[in-house]
């Protein structure tokens, strides 16, 4: 089966993004954050082999060339991920989803995602995430995105009941390795630490000097 990553994002605007950051950053700091955590997204995406990528975004932001693009619509993020699964569904393509959080996962662990949602024992993939969300979740049907609008999202439980929904449609479910969202600068600096040498990311978050 082949399969489509799609990117769901904000545009990095000052007062918008990264609001946790604040303080110890500035609300521009922020949006210098978030944009080098969606630049390094874009990236790894861009370099995994995948049928389409598409970027659901929230704002004017422009998706890269060769790339697809929505607007995210809804209200709750629940919401709004059901929509970006269903605004982007191709018939017979399975559909990765990713936030702009985790610049530090690279091509070969989404590679890896795409690999384990076209083995015939695999219906969903689901990357926890160390506050006990998620940072990715891949449905080899992407109608089964629905269960989203019901999953309190944002929560330490988001990732154990988004787990939960999906068993009980009678999904099976691989996991991917745990990754640390940037919500604070605690997190920011840990995650700059797991970036690649030439990442947006790791020279964006010292280079702000703040702690």
């Amino acid at each position: 089966m082949s399969a489509q990553i799609v990117v769901l994002a904000k545009t990095p605007v000052p007062g918008r993004v990264k609001t946790r950051l604040c303080p110890p950053c500035t609300p521009e700091q922020a949006a210098r954050i978030a944009a080098a955590a969606l630049g390094d997204t874009l990236d790894a995406v861009g370099a995994t082999p995948a049928a389409a990528r598409i970027l659901a975004v929230e704002g004017g932001l422009a998706a890269p060339a060769g790339w697809g693009r929505v607007t995210q619509r809804g209200g709750p993020l629940g919401e709004r991920l059901a929509y970006a699964y269903a605004d982007t569904a191709v018939p017979g393509r399975a559909s990765l989803l990713i936030g702009m959080d985790t610049p530090q996962a690279g091509p070969a662990l989404l590679a890896r995602a795409l690999e384990w949602l076209a083995a015939d024992d695999v219906d969903a993939v689901l990357g926890p995430a160390a506050d006990g969300g998620w940072w990715a979740l891949g449905l080899r049907d992407p109608a089964h995105a629905q269960v989203l609008r019901d999953v309190p999202m944002s929560t330490p439980a988001t990732g154990a009941l988004t787990r939960a929904a999906l068993t009980a449609r009678g999904l099976r479910i691989a996991t991917l390795p745990v990754l640390t969202d940037v919500d604070t600068m605690t997190d920011a600096h840990a995650v700059a630490a797991l970036c690649p040498r030439g990442s947006r990311f790791a020279a964006a978050v010292p280079a702000l000097a703040v702690a």
